[in-house]
């Protein structure tokens, strides 16, 4: 088992020789397993436990029982104490749930501190098989078949390969002791309702389930890879551009349904919401997708979806003064300079020239809100906003980020768009006020 152990390690990358280990240490027999093939392969190790206080004396002689553990091994011992019925109940999750955000976030802590490489942590064959098993029952895409993969940024996983009969065969045989928890029997949780129940059924009807699912997820595991691949080169096709998805270019997909969920899921979006948002884009343009648990909203335009980070519609005013250069919320440099023959007007949307003597200090800078008109440059009527942003095509996502430089009530310049045809410079100027916009 030992050269197993070392071969599946150099087979996954998952150490190198004189690397240090967290080995993250409970005191119940994988764990125990998995500290004691590191030592006997030569790894330097740090133990660490944790106590989640959730057994009571029990949860106390397991760590009395991995502190003397870690002291006969000659490893360093780190252990915390978590109250983690108040941290499920704070955060709204399960207990479950609780004990592990507690556990990787104070293991990756301990291992920065350290100076550790890695964080060993004991599933094995059988735990991948019963999160296949658990991912299927709640529903689940093809990376939710491929099982416990062997490393996931610093977290490793040597025992992989071992089913918990093999485990406990190896420690018996070199008489290493361990601890029992008392909650592996009970079906409260859904892992052990699998364990304690689903498997046993499925042995009735098929004795080498557990080799087969595993094989099926490793099966799935390598499809995984080339579904990750051609997902990339989709992305690259139809989404070159950060935000942008061409509806088009997706339509061409073989399955665009499918892809359209695996472009927007990074950010939050759920299957269900990218089926809401695949049957509207056939619809008329300016709908708006919000993900509950994201930070993100996707925006049906003409011919793209457009993705964008949601941002609460601000009513703060801004004032800017003559001769100033403004960092937030845009960047913009003021700079006031005398009209004569050598003046010329920027024929740049970035760049605004305005006749200074017109203009009352300060001016403002504010969103734009419905009822906002202006006379755009180079007419003579008014013009909603509104109205010009559809003219411009301008989406919902950048009439949100559009900034308007006002002089009391009048708008004098869409940020980088135009100016009011009212503050232009003229042959009669002799002041102008030069506006720079840095996008």
């Amino acid at each position: 088992m030992i050269r197993a152990f070392r071969k599946y390690i150099e087979t996954h990358k998952l150490l190198n020789p004189n690397d240090t280990v967290v080995a993250g240490v409970s005191g119940g027999a994988d764990s125990v397993a998995l500290l004691h093939l590191l030592a006997r392969s030569g790894y330097a190790c740090v133990v660490a436990h944790c106590n989640f206080h959730l057994r009571g004396d029990e949860s106390d002689g397991d760590e009395h029982f991995t502190m003397q553990t870690a002291d006969a091994l000659h490893f360093p011992f780190h252990k915390i104490d978590f109250d983690t019925q108040n941290h499920a109940s704070q955060n709204r999750i399960s207990i479950e749930m609780a004990a592990r955000e507690l556990r990787y976030r104070w293991f990756e802590q301990l291992r920065v501190g350290q100076h550790a490489q890695a964080i060993a942590v004991a599933h094995h064959r059988d735990d991948s098989i019963e999160t296949v098993i658990y991912n299927i029952v709640r529903g689940t895409g093809i990376r939710g078949l491929t099982g416990i993969h062997p490393k996931n940024g610093h977290i490793i996983r040597p025992l992989l390969p071992f089913g918990r009969n093999e485990i406990l065969a190896w420690l018996s045989d070199n008489q290493i002791e361990y601890r029992t928890d008392s909650s592996n029997f009970s079906d409260e949780y859904a892992r052990n309702f699998i364990r304690l129940h689903v498997l046993p059924l499925l042995e009735k009807l098929n004795p080498s389930v557990r080799e087969t699912i595993a094989r099926t997820a490793a099966h799935l595991s390598d499809v995984e890879k080339l579904y990750a691949g051609m997902m990339e080169k989709e992305r690259i096709r139809i989404a070159p551009e950060n935000g942008k998805i061409s509806i088009r270019e997706l339509m061409q997909s073989a399955a665009p349904q499918t892809v359209l969920y695996e472009l927007i899921k990074p950010y939050g979006f759920t299957r269900t919401l990218a089926c809401a948002i695949f049957e509207s884009l056939d619809g008329e343009p300016g709908k708006i997708f919000h993900a509950v648990e994201s930070s993100y909203l996707i925006v049906k335009d003409r011919d793209y979806l457009l993705l964008a980070p949601r941002t609460e519609k601000t009513e703060t005013v801004y004032r800017i003064h003559a001769d100033e250069y403004v960092r937030q919320p845009v960047r913009l440099h003021l700079r006031q300079k005398t009209v004569d023959a050598s003046f010329r007007v920027e024929k740049n949307k970035t760049v605004a020239c305005l006749d200074c003597d017109k203009l009352t200090f300060p001016l403002t800078l504010r969103k734009w809100k419905p009822g906002d008109w202006f006379v755009p440059f180079g007419m003579y009527g008014r013009k909603k906003l509104s109205d010009y942003f559809i003219d411009h095509k301008l989406s919902h996502i950048q009439k949100d980020q559009v900034w308007l430089l006002c002089n009391g009530e009048d708008i004098v310049w869409i940020v980088g768009e135009r100016i009011d045809e009212r503050y232009k410079i003229t042959g009669t100027t002799k002041n102008a006020l030069i506006v720079f916009f840095f996008d």
